[in-house]
């Protein structure tokens, strides 16, 4: 249970932070947000140290760096996909392959679920497509480039949860910090590469910096709940995320939340019941 709690908190992190991230990268170049962003996440990382404790043991610096790399990777683009949209589309898309991945991974290693979990995790991942399926998303079609920005985004942010979770358990925060400073580092170095390729329109600093420290707080909730639950389970209550941009969207923007999204949060709550009997 406690471990269902914490990947919920997390999935709600990381969907405020995604509606942040994706409204920032509409107002400026998407490696502009990311890198006001991510040293924001590591400053909050930072921050919780010395209150969880970090240990930098081999383990924790090789997995932490490669979350590292998959983070920067699934900054980037994540907010470029939802910059160039249509949203509706493209986030079950992301927020689908976020889920199998890791989940695959999971059975892989051995994990094993109980009868109301083998109907939970399939009642959860439909509950993902529906709550990420906006209104249009019919009507609306992707071009090639934003399709493979939605399937690379996805894979990066399941290589990521992955990596973290591969972690040693006794290590505390040390893959975290390890893994924003090396996102961080590549974030900065490309865009330092590609400084004079990049709009001059001044970032959205306050929503980037929010939906960086948001992030941070989402990976520290999975961190924690993977250490005290099944990989299998945690992922897909994670991949939930799109849920609290929805919610989000409605209360900030006053968008219309669609029958089919009432019925996937209706769904979802049903899928971590019964996760939570598993």
């Amino acid at each position: 249970m406690i471990a269902l709690l914490l990947a919920l908190g997390s999935s709600l992190a990381y969907g405020c932070a995604d509606f942040l991230g994706g409204l920032g990268a509409r107002k400026a170049h998407v490696l502009r947000t990311v890198m006001i962003a991510a040293p924001a996440s590591l400053a909050v990382e930072l921050l919780l140290w010395p209150f969880l404790g970090a240990s930098f043991s081999a383990g924790a610096l090789g997995w932490g760096a490669a979350s590292g790399v998959a983070s920067a990777a699934a900054f980037a683009l994540l907010y470029r996909t939802l910059a160039i949209g249509p949203m509706n589309v493209l986030s079950p898309v992301t927020a689908l392959v976020s889920a199998t991945l890791p989940v695959a991974v999971g059975l892989l290693q051995g994990e094993h679920l109980g009868p109301a979990g083998l109907v939970g995790l399939p009642l959860a991942l439909v509950a993902v497509i529906l709550v990420s399926a906006g209104h249009g998303a019919r009507s609306a079609r992707p071009s090639r480039t934003a399709l493979l920005s939605a399937f690379g985004a996805g894979g990066a942010i399941a290589l990521q949860l992955v990596f973290l979770h591969q972690a040693p358990s006794d290590t505390g925060v040390a893959p975290l910090i390890i893994g924003r400073a090396v996102s961080s580092a590549v974030i900065l170095a490309a865009a330092g590469l590609m400084y004079r390729r990049l709009d001059s329109e001044r970032p959205a600093y306050a929503m980037s910096t929010a939906a960086g420290v948001l992030d941070s707080m989402a990976n520290l909730l999975f961190l924690l709940a993977a250490r005290s639950g099944d990989l299998t389970v945690v992922a897909v209550i994670t991949a939930l995320y799109p849920a609290g941009t929805v919610l989000l969207a409605r209360s900030v923007l006053a968008e219309r939340i669609r029958r089919g999204q009432l019925v996937g949060l209706a769904t979802a709550a049903v899928a971590v019941s019964l996760l939570a009997l598993a």
